[in-house]
C-alpha cells in the first residue's frame, strides 16, 4: 500500500508539469556515448514515449560519435580529431552517413515498437539543415556549420503528433554533404522552432564546479554565468560545445536548456516532471 501511495504522489507531482508543457515543443539531443548500434537505452525512449502521450511536441536529434569511430577503424581508417572536431574527408563522410543512418534506424524501429508515430530523416533532406564548410583557421575537410534551418516538414510532423528523429548531416549550397555537430544542429532546430525546452542528453551529470566532486553540480545557471564558467575554464574540454549549444538556444529564444546524464534511468522524466530535477538547467 505504501508503494502504491508513493507512486500516486509522484503522479500528482507530475500533473502541473504535464499541464504546463502540453502542446509545447521540446527538442531532445540524444547522443554520443548514449547511442550505439548494439543497443539504444530503452529507458530514454520510454521517457520520450511518455512525453509524447502527455501531449508534448517532440523532436529528437541524435549523434553517434563512438560508433562512427568503430566503423572507421573497421574500414581501416584511424579517426583523427583536430580541436575536438572529427577530420572528415570523403571516405570518412560516407562512413559517418552510414553509421548515423544505422543508429537512426534503431531508434526509429524501437520507438515504433513502443507504439509511437515516428519519421526518420537527416538534416540533408527537405533542406532541413543548410550548412557551409566550417571556417576556423584549420582545414577540417567536410566539417560544416549550420547556416539555416527549414522547419516546414518538422512543424507538420509534430502538429500531427509524429516524432521526427534526425541525424546531423547538412547540405551545402554546393550540394555537398557536411558533417555537422549534433549539439549545434539540435540547438539551431530548437531556436528555429521557438521551442519551450532544449534538452541535451550526454554522459555527464551536468555542469560541475569541481569535476572531482559530484556534489558541486550546478542545478541552475544563467546563460551569462555559463559563459563566465567557460572563460574561467571551469567548463572545459568536451563540455564547452555542449554548454555553448545551450547558451545559443537560450540567446535564440528557447526558454530553458538542460544538460542531463543519459545514464541515469528515466533522466528525462526526472528532469521534466519533478520539482528538483537531476541535471543542470540554463536559463536567460
Amino acid at each position: 500500500m505504501k508503494e502504491a501511495i508513493k507512486k500516486s504522489e509522484t503522479l500528482i507531482e507530475a500533473l502541473p508539469y504535464i499541464k504546463k508543457f502540453f502542446e509545447k515543443t521540446i527538442v531532445i539531443k540524444y547522443g554520443g556515448a548514449a547511442v550505439d548500434e548494439k543497443g539504444i537505452d530503452s529507458a530514454i525512449l520510454e521517457d520520450i514515449m511518455f512525453m509524447n502521450y502527455a501531449g508534448m511536441r517532440l523532436v529528437v536529434v541524435h549523434g553517434g560519435g563512438p560508433y562512427i569511430s568503430k566503423m572507421m577503424k573497421k574500414s581501416g581508417i584511424e579517426p583523427k580529431f583536430i580541436g575536438g572536431r572529427r577530420y572528415t574527408d570523403e571516405a570518412t563522410l560516407k562512413i559517418i552517413d552510414h553509421a548515423l543512418a544505422a543508429i537512426n534506424g534503431r531508434i526509429v524501429s524501437t520507438l515504433k515498437g513502443m507504439g509511437a508515430r515516428v519519421f526518420a530523416t537527416s538534416g540533408r533532406e527537405n533542406n532541413l539543415i543548410r550548412a557551409k564548410k566550417m571556417d576556423c583557421g584549420i582545414d577540417l575537410g567536410y566539417v560544416g556549420e549550420v547556416t539555416s534551418v527549414d522547419t516546414t516538414v518538422i512543424k507538420r510532423l509534430i502538429k500531427d503528433n509524429i516524432i521526427p528523429v534526425i541525424y546531423p548531416i547538412g547540405l551545402g549550397r554546393d550540394r555537398h554533404m557536411y558533417n555537422v555537430n549534433a549539439d549545434d544542429v539540435a540547438s539551431e532546430i530548437a531556436v528555429a522552432l521557438k521551442a519551450e525546452k532544449f534538452i541535451l542528453l550526454t554522459n555527464v551529470k551536468g555542469v560541475l564546479k569541481d569535476r572531482k566532486d559530484p556534489g558541486s553540480l550546478c542545478h541552475t545557471l544563467k546563460a551569462v554565468e555559463a559563459e563566465r564558467l567557460i572563460k574561467r575554464k571551469i567548463i572545459d574540454g568536451g563540455m564547452i560545445p555542449k554548454a555553448r549549444s545551450c547558451i545559443n538556444a537560450i540567446k535564440g529564444g528557447v526558454k530553458k536548456a538542460h544538460i542531463l546524464d543519459a545514464g541515469i534511468p528515466h533522466a528525462l522524466l526526472l528532469e521534466m516532471f519533478t520539482d528538483k530535477g537531476i541535471g543542470t538547467e540554463i536559463v536567460r
